[in-house]
């Protein structure tokens, strides 16, 4: 395997002037871009069909309680709610004034790969709970490209565009779930 600053090879063998990190040349300077802010406010009726539509028939996601005997404090998020929570419980008026368009942010990130060709594909997606999310909580979130790099893969080109968002409790400011999601561009 070649090291980033070692001369690469072409498919002949030879050894050219380029280092691999220069064949592979990604715009690494959205590293660090921030994607959003947003405030939501967790509600029990799309948590209840957000486990419907993930087929988790637990009674803690329809009924009270059953989720306080099973020790939460309120009907619980399902574990992959906050790839979807944005869609619900985001009201206008609760959003912060710096909050931006997060859809743009994306677009200034993943349109230059776009105009490449190919095609995007959803990759990875992960959640760190670091307490229960349950109805009736307000959460701030914010996101931001946590890292872009690329990766050859029978022969074609994949870029790596990962996003991290982090929803805090807007109450007490202690931290709820982080989230990454990894977007692949492949030509």
């Amino acid at each position: 395997m070649l090291a980033e600053n070692m001369p690469a090879e072409n498919m002949h063998g030879e050894t050219g002037t380029e280092t691999r990190s220069e064949q592979m040349a990604v715009d690494t300077s959205k590293i660090g871009m921030p994607t959003f802010k947003a405030r939501v406010t967790l509600e029990r009726g799309p948590l209840s069909l957000f486990a419907g539509a993930v087929t988790d028939e637990s009674a803690i996601y329809r009924s009270g309680e059953a989720a306080l005997a099973a020790g939460f404090d309120g009907v619980p998020a399902p574990p992959t709610f906050p790839f979807a929570m944005q869609f619900t419980g985001k009201f206008p008026e609760d959003q912060p004034p710096d909050a931006g368009d997060q859809n743009a942010v994306l677009g200034v990130v993943v349109g230059p790969l776009m105009a490449k060709g190919g095609i995007i594909l959803h990759g990875e997606q992960a959640f760190e709970y670091h307490q229960p999310m349950t109805a009736g909580m307000v959460l701030d979130g914010e996101g931001v490209v946590e890292d872009i790099y690329e990766k050859e893969s029978k022969g074609k080109t994949m870029t790596f565009v990962v996003t991290k968002e982090s929803w805090t409790d807007a109450a007490t400011g202690e931290p709820v779930v982080t989230a990454r999601m990894n977007l692949i561009h492949r030509i």
